[in-house]
C-alpha cells in the first residue's frame, strides 16, 4: 500500500522533492557522459543497457521496479516519493543524454564528473529532506537491516558492492569517477540533509 502523506505542507514538499530528483538525474548523466566511472548502481544500469539496448535511464526504472517488488516480503511501505524517485530520475537521465553533447577534453569530461557528483548529493539532500518516502536502494537496505539484524553501513556496503560487481561485468562503466562517488556522495549529502530536512510529517488531528 502506498504511504500518503497529509494534504497540509504537502505543496511545500513536492516543491522541494520534485527539483531534487531532476538535480539527481542531471547529476547522474552529467556521470555518465563524463565516462570517468560511475556509482554502483549506475554502473548496474549502464552494463545492462549494453547488453539490452534500453536507454540506461530506462534501465534504471526497470531495476527500480523489480527492487520496490523485493520491498513486499520485507514489509516495507513505498511513499509518494518512493515512485517519483523509481521514475524521474530514469526519465531525467534518458532526456539530458538525448540531448546533450558529449564532453570532449580530460578536463571537460572531469568537471563533468564533479559537476554530476555535487548535483546527486545536492539532489539527493532535497528529495530525502522532503520526507515523502525513501528512494527503492534505501528501502531494500532498512528492510534487509530489520529483517537479518545487521548495521545499516554492513547491509549498504554489501548492496553497493553487489551492484557495482553485476554491472561491471556486462560493461558498466567503473573508474575513478566510481571512487571519487564513493568517497564524495556521503559528505554531500550529509550537508544537505543539514540544511534542507523539512520537519517530520504528522498524521492530521481527529
Amino acid at each position: 500500500m502506498l504511504t500518503l502523506p497529509p494534504r497540509a505542507g504537502l505543496r511545500r514538499r513536492l516543491s522541494q522533492l520534485l527539483p531534487g530528483l531532476c538535480s539527481c538525474g542531471v547529476g547522474l548523466a552529467l556521470m555518465v557522459l563524463a565516462d570517468l566511472g560511475l556509482g554502483p548502481w549506475e554502473a548496474l544500469h549502464q552494463g545492462l543497457s549494453a547488453r539490452t539496448g534500453v536507454p540506461i535511464g530506462t534501465t534504471g526504472i526497470l531495476v527500480g521496479f523489480v527492487v520496490l517488488l523485493a520491498w513486499v516480503p520485507l514489509r516495507q511501505r513505498p511513499g509518494v516519493g518512493t515512485l517519483c524517485n523509481v521514475v524521474l530520475i530514469g526519465l531525467v537521465i534518458d532526456a539530458v543524454l538525448a540531448v546533450a553533447p558529449e564532453p570532449a577534453g580530460l578536463v571537460t569530461r572531469s568537471a563533468c564528473l564533479a559537476a554530476g557528483i555535487v548535483l546527486v548529493g545536492l539532489g539527493s539532500g532535497l528529495y530525502i529532506g522532503a520526507g515523502l518516502g525513501p528512494g527503492p536502494r534505501d528501502g531494500l537496505m532498512t528492510g534487509l537491516s530489520a529483517r537479518h539484524g545487521r548495521s545499516l553501513r554492513l547491509v549498504r556496503t554489501l548492496i553497493e558492492l553487489s551492484a557495482l560487481a553485476v554491472g561491471w561485468a556486462p560493461g558498466g562503466s567503473v573508474g575513478v569517477g566510481t571512487l571519487a562517488f564513493a568517497l564524495c556522495i556521503g559528505p554531500l549529502v550529509q550537508a544537505s540533509l543539514g540544511r534542507l530536512t523539512l520537519p517530520a510529517l504528522t498524521a492530521p488531528a481527529e
